[in-house]
């Protein structure tokens, strides 16, 4: 307990002076991101194990919403953001209802179809902008006080709200609701046996994992300033899946470290082999999952059990 409480000690001090260390905001604030999405993911795969491939679908729908209220309409970003997560929800509710009803590669392949849906739709609305996406998306000031332009003080505020939803994640986890969706991920049966009504559990946890995953893309179309039809293709669900694998699912830190590691590499790998990250990304999945079956972070916690 001692080591882990350090370990995240030392973790928020690299984050809060990552910016006065040389890296560049716009970076860690992606990474924050994304690192906020697997999380959101990993709430829904790691400790609900329900697998689904289409959550870019509301990563991306809640991007667009905020991104289309904030430069066709003017919103401030807070209100979008709400907004965008307010789509996710109700997206989220809408295809959660209906996959629920199934379980394992059914569950699935309705998350993907749905999601391959959602896709279309921003492919083909007239307020997406199509194969072009939306560009020039303003950042704002926070609530009329915080001028957000400057990368700095958006990073801060991007940093504040990860942390915030990293303990709520964990207190969800830890409260009586989450010891109960542990129970269903570990032995269905014997969760309904006991009286458990399994779906709505299930439904909670998957509109809460796409409430998350829509505030993550919410934040990372005011921050790069755009957004496009790669947050919703089926390529960002597969990458959100192999960063909560890599770094470990059922674990918090995880898919923070899964993100880090998929981020960077292709943040700086893409500009020394080009087109050829992907493969190596692929390679080095591969590797971690035959050599570290439960992700880099898993591993080294049931290494530290065993010593």
């Amino acid at each position: 307990m001692r080591t882990t409480g350090l370990f995240y000690a030392l973790a928020g001090l690299f984050a809060l002076c990552a910016p006065l260390l040389g890296i560049y905001p716009v970076f860690m604030m992606q990474l924050l991101c994304f690192a906020m999405f697997a999380c959101a993911f990993n709430l829904l795969l790691g400790f609900g194990r329900m697998l689904s491939f289409g959550h870019a679908a509301f990563f991306g729908s809640a991007a667009y919403a905020t991104s289309w209220l904030v430069t066709s309409h003017a919103w401030g970003p807070a209100a979008a953001i709400f907004a965008g997560v307010a789509v996710s929800a109700a997206l989220g509710l809408a295809i959660g209802a209906i996959a629920i009803r199934r379980q394992g590669i059914y569950f699935a392949m309705i998350t993907l179809a749905l999601a391959q849906l959602v896709y279309f739709v921003c492919l083909e609305a007239p307020f997406t902008g199509g194969e072009n996406g939306l560009q020039g998306v303003p950042r704002g000031s926070l609530l009329g006080v915080l001028p957000l332009k400057s990368d700095l003080a958006m990073y801060y505020l991007v940093l504040a709200i990860f942390f915030a939803v990293f303990v709520f994640i964990r207190r969800v986890v830890h409260s009586p609701f989450g010891q109960v969706l542990k129970a269903i991920r570990d032995n269905e049966s014997r969760a309904v046996s006991l009286g458990y009504e399994i779906s709505r559990y299930k439904l909670v946890a998957f509109v809460l994992s796409a409430m998350l995953a829509g505030l993550a893309g919410s934040l990372k179309a005011l921050v790069l300033g755009f957004v496009t039809l790669s947050d919703v293709q089926q390529s960002t669900s597969g990458e959100v899946i192999l960063m909560t694998l890599l770094g470990g699912t059922g674990t918090f830190f995880g898919p923070i470290v899964g993100a880090a590691v998929v981020v960077t590499l292709q943040q700086y790998l893409s500009d020394i082999v080009g087109g050829w990250v992907t493969a190596i990304i692929g390679a080095i999945f591969v590797a971690c999952v035959l050599s570290f079956r439960r992700g880099i972070v898993g591993e080294l916690a049931a290494l530290r059990l065993r010593h």
